[in-house]
């Protein structure tokens, strides 16, 4: 048994009505309750506890702090935390230090969650992190680089957040880019860098926490565990001058109801969220690379003028009258969380600008 499935291990049989956390320490200078276990007799051996310690040291492979709220021993004099829909759960969100991925990021945190915050910018993701951390709230939150379109970068994610907080409970894939553009202008090289981020980007997320969540499965067969792709409304349909953002978003659907149907045995449930326009973020506003500059320079929008008209054009395409916000996502990751029974679905959030059929 190497260190991964051992933290999964602990963790999963020391959960009973909540999810525990457990951290590996790495100071030998400890306050609390101490049990030694054996590999031989791990499963035994916890679950015959009648209440929970404060640490387990297991031979030749070291010492772990255990907690209701991690917070309580790993960072004492904290606040206790009123009880949230993601309590002692922990969650990773790629992309996750700007745009749709801090906005959920914050909601999550709110309700309790245990976060980690992946992203290629250290700087906006370890000032979040702090940000969250400062706090004072039992539930706690770290940043680790990640590329997604690199395998290995996603699974150092990965390895290190069960390092540190014991498991996955959530995966959320949201990092992604894009670039517009028809035929004419889109390059080989541009459509390579959209495909590897925003497919293949997905799978790597889903084949690393995958792994994980079967070991915790394995010792415990009651709970559930997600991956939730943040698709796009261009993944429920075509979209004119942005095939290749939309053909990524298309795969990632068909990934989705695929891995849903391997991994549901194992209690894993995997959904795609497909938000409309987010307009207020920078994947939209932004006066240099955003969506509207970019759609009014491709004349995607027939006589638009200025980035004013290509927003009132698509405002005017949503029955809601509106774009979607961050809360409008978030409120749909925590439905595919709670919710035990769907799962392959693709859940427009939309504003009733796509409805399925």
């Amino acid at each position: 048994m190497n260190k991964l499935e051992l933290v999964s291990a602990i963790r999963m049989l020391l959960s009973k009505n909540n999810l525990i956390t457990v951290k590996e320490s790495v100071s030998d200078n400890f306050k609390g309750d101490v049990i030694e276990v054996s590999i031989n007799n791990l499963e035994s051996n916890l679950k015959s506890l009648n209440q929970l310690p404060n640490f387990i040291y297991v031979k030749d492979l070291g010492l772990f702090a255990v907690a209701d709220c991690p917070a309580n021993i790993i960072a004492p004099g904290t606040k206790k935390y009123e009880s949230g829909r993601m309590q002692n759960k922990v969650v990773i969100i790629t992309g996750g230090a700007q745009g749709f991925g801090a906005g959920i990021a914050d909601e999550f945190f709110k309700e309790g969650a245990n976060l980690v915050i992946a992203d290629e910018n250290s700087k906006i993701g370890t000032a979040l992190v702090e940000k969250y951390n400062s706090q004072s709230k039992p539930n706690q939150a770290f940043f680790v680089k990640t590329d997604v379109s690199e395998l290995e970068s996603v699974e150092n994610l990965v390895t290190s957040t069960v390092m540190h907080f014991g498991g996955i409970d959530v995966m959320i894939s949201n990092a992604g880019i894009l670039r517009a553009g028809g035929l004419d202008e889109m390059t080989a090289e541009t459509f390579a860098l959209m495909t590897k981020v925003n497919y293949a980007g997905y799978f790597n997320c889903a084949k690393t926490s995958a792994a994980v969540m079967k070991l915790q499965y394995k010792y415990d067969q009651n709970r559930y565990f997600d991956i939730i792709q943040i698709n796009s409304k261009s993944g429920l349909k075509g979209s004119n001058k942005n095939f290749a953002y939309a053909g990524g978003k298309f795969g990632g659907i068909g990934l989705t109801q695929s891995f849903a149907l391997e991994l549901m045995p194992f209690n894993i449930k995997v959904n795609s969220i497909c938000p409309g326009n987010f307009f207020d973020g920078p994947l939209w506003s932004h006066p240099e690379t955003g969506i509207f500059i970019q759609y009014l320079k491709a004349g995607k929008v027939p006589g638009a003028k200025n980035i004013e008209d290509v927003k009132k054009f698509y405002e005017n395409q949503v029955p809601a009258g509106r774009g979607c916000g961050i809360l409008d996502v978030a409120r749909a990751a925590f439905y595919a969380i709670e919710q035990e029974y769907e799962t392959g679905q693709a859940i427009p959030v939309t504003g009733g600008q796509n409805m399925l059929h």
